[in-house]
């Protein structure tokens, strides 16, 4: 019996080793952590139990019978992440480069089931070179297994993947589908194909992190949601993200005990400059109206024009979605479009409440939009919107012009309450547009265009850039003082907690992708 259990730890003791130690060395050296490094950081203490330890690949093929690595380049397995279960899969570059193998993508395909079977959200720490070529197709045959595991986790468990090394062709898919993808800065990148077939191909000479480093990702394609300085700062990153969502979409967020007080904010009330056309940071607003330090944006740097992220609001996890004045006025165009519908899709999977900071003058203008689908990618903003069934609250704290006040969660496409703040201006669109059109004939016929185009805007603005036409048709449900606004939110959302919506029985709607 000794002896067999001597066999056994030797085997747990190579399998601990991964590639060897020069290899560990090495990635050390390039300041990474190993695959078991990251998954003990990552999980409660003592709480992580393997699943797969001994397993090795079956190839025969180029010698490799005579490589074989016991655990074969993941860790797999479950443990707990402040008392939640989660389930985990960690690539290992120390063995084959972390390539994948029909094995390989067998043990992270285990641990996905398990993790939907049961009901709790699957992390993937991802570093591999890409599909194991000594394998072919079974390699290849391995990711679509892992990509149809994916899809159809989608909107049942949180899916978040750490890219903490190379993760390059057919293997960026599954991260593509999952809900999060958090990148590490300087060691991390993510492409279709990489520098040398660019090169091969177009005659672009680029490299690997002006291709797809996280920097790129982050803020040019929106690939990645989040960046992290180094791979501590992704894996607590992760844990951050984890604490506002649920463990399934049967479940809520948990939410933090909270008693209502004082919640009057003054702040709020000087926060909107008296010119209308003069930016203002949202950011302010949202500090103003959520529980302290409470934020924790997500795709900080892509379509800075808006703005989404979790924060909580009276204890409540709640996802926000706001138009930014700093960036383009706070117009939507395409960018800003995709990413507050993804934003926007996700909360409603996993009943994450919704609130909607409006100060839009309407959808950007000018052929580069046009030609890009502004059509099609605004309307997928208005379809998430008009779709989901959480509870969903809008304040305008200015501007709402054109289709765009229909699209920022309007009373008309569902939101459950709408307030607007006394500088709120809801309109067709701006005073000066609207009166060049209406008293054109008024202006040219004057002696004094430009007074008389003044008068006229003047009146108009009078008439229709407030909240109280809104308010008289019931589109607006109650016209607040700013510094009413968080009390007014958290009484909100505790009425809304048990809203629920019957929709007619459908396969899925038809989404303008």
């Amino acid at each position: 019996m000794n002896s067999k259990i001597k066999t056994l730890q030797e085997k747990i003791d190579l399998a601990h080793l991964g590639g060897g130690e020069q290899r560990i060395e090495k990635q050390h050296q390039k300041k990474k952590l190993t695959a078991r490094e990251r998954v003990a950081y990552f999980l409660d203490e003592g709480s992580f139990e393997e699943i797969g330890i001994l397993v090795t690949h079956r190839t025969t093929d180029f010698g490799m019978e005579k490589e074989i690595y016991y655990g074969d380049g993941v860790v797999t397995g479950y443990g707990t992440v402040n008392g939640r279960l989660v389930y985990v899969f960690a690539q290992d570059f120390t063995v084959f480069g972390g390539a994948l193998s029909e094995t390989h993508a067998e043990k992270i395909c285990k641990v996905m089931d398990l993790a939907v079977n049961v009901g709790a959200p699957i992390i993937g720490l991802n570093d591999s070179g890409g599909a194991r070529i000594q394998e072919g197709v079974r390699s290849l045959g391995g990711y679509a297994d892992i990509f149809h595991k994916n899809v159809q986790a989608s909107g049942v468990i949180p899916q978040i993947s750490a890219i903490m090394g190379p993760c390059a062709g057919g293997a960026v898919y599954s991260p593509a589908i999952t809900d999060f993808t958090i990148m590490v800065e300087d060691s991390s990148y993510m492409f279709v194909t990489g520098p040398n077939v660019v090169k091969t191909v177009t005659n672009e000479e680029v490299t690997s992190e002006e291709l797809g480093g996280a920097s790129t990702h982050s803020s040019k394609s929106g690939v990645a949601h989040i960046t992290s300085s180094n791979d501590i700062e992704c894996l607590e990153d992760v844990k951050k993200l984890l604490s506002y969502l649920p463990q399934n979409n049967q479940e809520t967020p948990e939410t933090i005990s909270y008693s209502l007080a004082d919640e009057k904010r003054e702040i709020l009330a000087d926060i909107i400059p008296d010119n209308p056309n003069k930016p203002y940071d949202m950011h302010e607003v949202i500090e103003g109206i959520i529980d302290e330090d409470s934020f924790y944006e997500i795709h900080k740097n892509y379509a800075e024009n808006i703005i989404v992220g979790f924060a909580r609001v009276g204890g409540r996890s709640v996802g926000i979605v706001a138009n930014q004045p700093m960036f383009l006025a706070g117009v939507l165009d395409v960018n800003s479009s995709k990413k507050a519908a993804r934003f926007t899709r996700f909360c409603d999977c996993f009943n994450i409440p919704l609130l909607v900071l409006v100060d839009v003058p309407g959808f950007l203008p000018g052929t580069d939009q046009e030609w890009n689908g502004i059509i099609v990618h605004g309307a997928k903003l208005l379809y998430a919107l008009s779709e989901a069934t959480v509870p969903k609250v809008t304040v305008i704290t200015r501007k709402a012009y054109g289709g765009a006040y229909d699209v920022m969660n309007s009373k008309h496409i569902g939101a459950d309450l709408n307030f607007a703040w006394p500088t709120a201006e809801i309109a067709v669109m701006g005073a000066k547009g609207a009166s060049e059109i209406i008293f054109r004939k008024e202006i040219k016929a004057s002696d004094n265009p430009e007074a008389k185009l003044a008068e006229k805007e003047a009146e108009y603005a009078d008439k229709f850039a407030n909240p109280y036409r809104a308010a008289q048709r019931g589109f607006i449900d109650e016209v607040i003082l700013p510094e009413d606004t968080r009390r007014k939110l958290i009484k909100g959302f505790s009425m809304l907690e048990k809203k629920s919506i019957d929709r007619p029985k459908r396969k899925h709607g038809n989404i303008p992708l």
